[in-house]
C-alpha cells in the first residue's frame, strides 16, 4: 500500500517500549495514535504536540475495555478513514507464586496483557481487511518461551499472544494483514528503573552493582535498549516485510529470560 503517512495506533505509547515504538514511528514520518491510560493527562499530550506538532495524538485509552478499545480505534478512523498499522505494548508486570494468587495480579495480567490485546485486534481488523493492507506488532516477552517461578500470571499472558498472534495472521494472510511479535529480555525501561530502585531498597547495595546484575542476566552483559527495539517493529510494519507473518522475534541477547 503506498498511501503515506501511515497512520498507527501504539497502546501503551507513554513509556518504556511503546514510546520508543511511537517515536520511531514519528521519526519515520507516520501519523501516531497513542493510546494509553493516562492518555487524558494534559502534560503528555502537550509534551509530545509540542515535539512532533499534529503528526500524533494522545488519548485516553483501557485496553481491559471494549468499550474504550471501540471508541479509540472508531475516534482514529473517523479522523484518517483507516488504521495501517497496530502496536499492542500496553502491558502490566507483577509477581506472586500460585500458591495464594491473588485474582486481582491473575486478572490485571491476562485482561491487559492478552484480553487487550485481542480488543485492539478485533477492533481493527476490519478495516485492515477491507483496505487489504495492515501490520500488527505484539509485543510479547521472553516469558511466553520460558517459565519462571513467581510469574504465572505474566508468563500466561504474554503465552497467549503468540496463540492469538498465529490466529491473526493465518486469518489476515488473504488479505496483505500481516501479524508478528518481539519477545523482549529485560529491556531498560522506566519499569526496570523501578525494579532496580526495590532492589537497592531492599538491599542496599549502590545503584551501579544492581544494574549489573540485570546486565549480567544475559551472555552479552549488556541490557537491551527501547530503540532497539523499536527498530525491529519499525521493519515488521513495513512494506518490506509483506512476506513475514505468523512470526515471533526474540530480542534476548542471548538469554532464555
Amino acid at each position: 500500500m503506498s498511501i503515506d503517512p501511515k497512520i498507527a495506533i501504539v497502546t501503551g505509547g507513554l513509556s518504556g517500549i511503546g514510546n520508543a515504538v511511537a517515536r520511531r514511528f514519528l521519526a519515520d514520518g507516520m501519523t501516531v495514535h497513542i493510546g494509553a491510560r493516562r492518555g487524558d493527562d494534559p502534560a503528555f499530550q502537550q509534551g509530545l504536540r509540542a515535539e512532533y506538532g499534529d503528526a500524533v495524538t494522545v488519548g485516553p485509552l483501557d485496553v481491559r475495555d471494549s468499550a474504550s478499545a471501540d471508541a479509540f480505534v472508531a475516534g482514529v478512523m473517523a479522523t484518517h478513514g483507516r488504521v495501517d498499522i497496530l502496536v499492542n505494548a500496553a502491558g502490566v508486570y507483577e509477581e506472586a507464586p500460585v500458591s495464594g494468587h491473588s485474582d486481582r495480579i491473575w486478572d490485571d495480567a491476562i485482561d491487559t496483557n492478552l484480553t487487550g490485546t485481542f480488543k485492539m485486534i478485533r477492533a481493527v481488523m476490519p478495516q485492515m481487511l477491507a483496505q487489504k493492507w495492515g501490520r500488527i506488532v505484539n509485543i510479547a516477552s521472553v516469558a511466553a518461551h520460558q517459565g519462571m517461578a513467581n510469574n504465572a500470571a505474566y508468563c500466561a499472558s504474554k503465552a497467549g499472544l503468540l496463540g492469538l498472534g498465529r490466529c491473526v495472521s493465518l486469518e489476515g494472510a488473504a488479505a496483505g494483514v500481516t501479524c508478528n511479535s518481539i519477545s523482549p529480555t529485560w529491556v531498560e525501561t522506566e519499569m526496570l528503573q523501578q525494579f532496580i530502585e526495590q532492589d537497592i531498597a531492599r538491599t542496599g547495595l549502590p545503584r551501579a552493582e544492581v544494574r549489573a546484575t540485570y546486565e549480567a542476566s544475559n551472555p552479552q552483559g549488556l541490557l537491551v535498549q527501547p530503540d532497539e527495539i523499536a527498530g525491529l517493529a519499525a521493519f515488521l510494519v513495513s512494506d518490506a516485510a509483506r512476506a513475514i507473518t505468523m512470526a515471533d522475534y526474540q530480542v534476548n541477547a542471548g538469554s532464555l529470560w
